[in-house]
């Protein structure tokens, strides 16, 4: 469970770059603390360009041992297909569920689904630890975005497990975005003190939207504070050059909101009371 958030964020502007559709808790959670919260998409969530082997996958979901979901977003999409195949959820009731997260968990429970497995840390490398003995010899269905990391599958593999990987979902980049989000960074009236990742995807395209044009991101944000949801989404701030200033202990909305109250501010002082 999530320990509960305290401190203060007043007088602290921090953009948050999730998809529309789930920007709420995180703006939310720093709002109440008295940030000023400014929203630009940096990803948008779209159905797969084909349901087909999605879809095949649910029909024959009593094959299947285990079910592994990585985000609220697969949760969203496998409850969805279901309900438009018109397979009750009670076809589901034989299977070990597998969420990265609490979050995730949470989505599932919603569903009237017991969760087996949430691994201790929420990346996939822990998700395949916490399966390892469980999973030899049986048949697993992974739901996941059209674009993530080969982690899970590959390893449970390895392990004698028969996986399944199915496009749930894809994360696009929402090109409406990159008027606004130029805009806010350039005026002083709006360029945020902190600016928030809570994906690999969320990273990669706000370098897009940023349009740097032969300048380097990390120029264009100096002063700015880049604050990472956990050490998978901090390695590709790295890689393209951003640093990495705050990152969750915790990888969920509540650990990044947590880890931004704990960093200093800029006399130094801790912003937690």
């Amino acid at each position: 469970m999530s320990a509960p958030v305290t401190g203060s964020l007043a007088g602290l502007r921090v953009l948050v770059g999730r998809a529309k559709h789930q920007a709420s808790a995180l703006s939310a959670g720093l709002k109440a603390l008295g940030a000023e919260v400014i929203e630009v998409p940096f990803i948008e969530i779209r159905p797969p360009r084909s349901y087909s082997v999605f879809d095949a996958a649910l029909r024959k979901i009593a094959v299947y041992d285990w079910l592994i979901l990585t985000s609220v977003n697969g949760v969203d999409a496998v409850a969805a297909r279901l309900h438009r195949l018109r397979i009750a959820m009670e076809n589901l009731r034989h299977l070990q569920i597998a969420a990265i997260g609490p979050a995730t968990q949470k989505q599932i429970e919603k569903l009237g689904l017991a969760v087996a497995v949430v691994p201790p840390r929420y990346v996939a490398e822990s998700v395949v630890e916490s399966l390892r003995g469980k999973v030899e010899g049986k048949r697993v269905l992974l739901a996941r975005a059209k674009v993530a990391r080969d982690v899970i599958p590959r390893q449970l593999r390895k392990m004698g497990a028969r996986v399944d990987v199915v496009e749930a979902y894809e994360t696009v980049l929402p090109e409406s975005s990159a008027k606004r989000l130029q805009a806010v960074i350039r005026k002083a009236e709006t360029r945020p003190h902190v600016v928030t990742f809570t994906s690999s995807s969320t990273v990669r395209n706000f370098v897009k939207l940023l349009g740097a044009r032969g300048r380097s991101p990390r120029t264009i944000l100096d002063g700015i504070q880049i604050a990472s949801i956990g050490p998978v989404t901090s390695a590709t701030l790295k890689e393209l050059g951003l640093p990495v200033d705050i990152e969750a202990k915790e990888y969920t909305i509540p650990g990044l909101i947590q880890a931004i109250v704990r960093q200093p501010d800029r006399n130094n002082e801790p912003r937690s009371l």
